[in-house]
């Protein structure tokens, strides 16, 4: 593949390292970029410093092959690469519901000043709109090419646990162009994709950028109206998992995205909409936006309703109450611990007096380092032990597969509350423990 364009990609979390790979994976020559020595290190050595499954096993022989490297040199990219891939965080602002597009700024403006050849750079993080045409501005100010460093956008889709599959597998592929080029070079790297009858949208900067925060708009709303269905349905004595299952045999509605529970967290939903309800402000629509204020509303009452849960389970209070907390990360098959909801409860509980300890595949190393007054287990038993109540908060496969009657001979009462609508519930009263879950009677 001699004459194929050769890749970096700016920046090494879980969107950048997962596209390097997957980029080396397609047959392409690829540098991924970090400022992060440490990061560098471990990733040019086959390590990645967070978990996301088959990663490693899917760098490995490509990082031995030589197709895939990892450097700290900006320099050395633009000397590289012919297509630039910029995949850094875009954070929510402390004190704001805007978001932090600076390390953008920084990647443009690192990568810039080296391009002294004409090439394409592609961002692909999640932004406000109308980033990627200042960004255009800011590149080709910035670079001794000019112009002939051309911005485009294509932003990801990607779901933590599922981030290879969806990189190289994904359901369509968008970019944002400002020429025909621009497409021609794009659709050239996604070829093997576009082979397979992977769609190719083409659209201006500004619909690019609003495909992805107006998906994750829509997936949050609907996940928070289940969640204020099952607001309803405790009042009314009525169940919200068969209320889901109900409305999910509607074509226009369907079951993805409609489980009743904890609600959302990690680092995309929470922060992108509260982002762009932001930047509609900043463009005078923000009356457009108002009904994600309320989606975020119910999505934090999911997290205090398990508070009172648990509170009833222990008596009414939790001073002298042990709490086994089952699940650190946002979502199963990541040790993301982004705006976590179960550590969040976690800290709540113990904030009120309860002997919280939490067990977690494979987040607990992070938890401890962000939440470190709270106690760890390395087993989901050891976790259980002596405890009052058992709060299940993230949905793994290991805590389904938990034997209610094993589990009951450590606890100090058999009382579970399913955060996550993920258990069996008869299964485990007839092991004589008392269930409860959101939304269900």
């Amino acid at each position: 593949m001699a004459s194929a364009p050769r890749i970096t990609v700016i920046g090494t979390g879980y969107l950048g390292a997962t596209h390097a790979a997957c980029m080396a994976e397609l047959g392409y020559e690829v540098i991924g970029v970090d400022v992060d020595p440490d990061k560098v290190s471990d990733l040019q050595a086959g390590r990645v410093p967070f978990y996301e499954p088959g990663l490693e096993d899917l760098i490995a022989p490509h990082i031995a092959s030589g197709r895939l490297r990892f450097t700290t040199s900006a320099e050395e990219a633009a000397a590289f690469g012919d297509v630039h891939f910029i995949c850094v965080g875009t954070p929510q602002r402390k004190g704001e519901f805007a978001a932090d597009t600076s390390y953008l700024d920084q990647a443009v403006d690192a990568l810039a000043p080296h391009l002294v050849r004409p090439c394409l750079v592609v961002g692909k993080s999640t932004v406000p709109v109308g980033t990627a045409a200042r960004l255009a501005e800011r590149l080709s100010a910035r670079a001794p090419v000019g112009e002939a460093a051309e911005l485009a956008w294509n932003p990801e889709f990607l779901r933590e646990g599922h981030a290879i599959n969806d990189t190289l597998r994904p359901d369509r592929l968008v970019v944002g162009v400002r020429s025909a080029a621009a497409e021609a070079r794009l659709r050239e790297v996604y070829a093997p994709l576009l082979d397979a009858g992977v769609p190719f949208l083409t659209t201006d900067f500004a619909t690019s950028e609003l495909v992805k925060v107006s998906a994750n708009a829509f997936l949050s709303t609907k996940i928070s109206f289940i969640n204020a269905m099952a607001e309803v349905c405790e009042a009314a004595g009525a169940d919200v998992t068969q209320l889901s299952e109900a409305l999910s045999y509607d074509p226009r509605i369907g079951g993805l995205f409609l489980n009743a529970g904890l609600g959302f967290g990690g680092g995309c939903l929470p922060k992108d909409i509260r982002a762009f309800m932001a930047r509609a402000g900043e463009l005078g629509v923000d009356q457009a936006l108002t009904f994600l204020r309320e989606v975020d509303a119910i999505n934090m009452r999911r997290r205090f309703k398990m508070v009172d849960l648990a509170r009833e389970a222990c008596g009414g209070g939790f001073l002298g109450r042990r709490v086994a907390v089952f699940g650190a990360a946002f979502k199963p098959e990541s040790d993301d611990i982004r705006d976590s909801p179960a550590l969040n409860v976690a800290a709540q509980v113990q904030l009120q007096g309860g002997e919280v300890t939490v067990y977690d595949p494979k987040a607990t190393d992070n938890a401890r380092k962000m939440y470190p007054g709270l106690a760890y287990a390395d087993t989901a038993f050891d976790a259980a032990r002596g405890a009052h109540v058992v709060l299940h908060l993230t949905e793994w496969r290991e805590f389904r597969a938990i034997d209610p009657e094993e589990l009951g001979e450590i606890v100090a009462a058999r009382h579970i509350i399913d955060g996550r609508n993920a258990l069996d519930a008869p299964r485990w009263r007839a092991a004589g423990w008392t269930f409860r879950a959101l939304g269900r009677p």
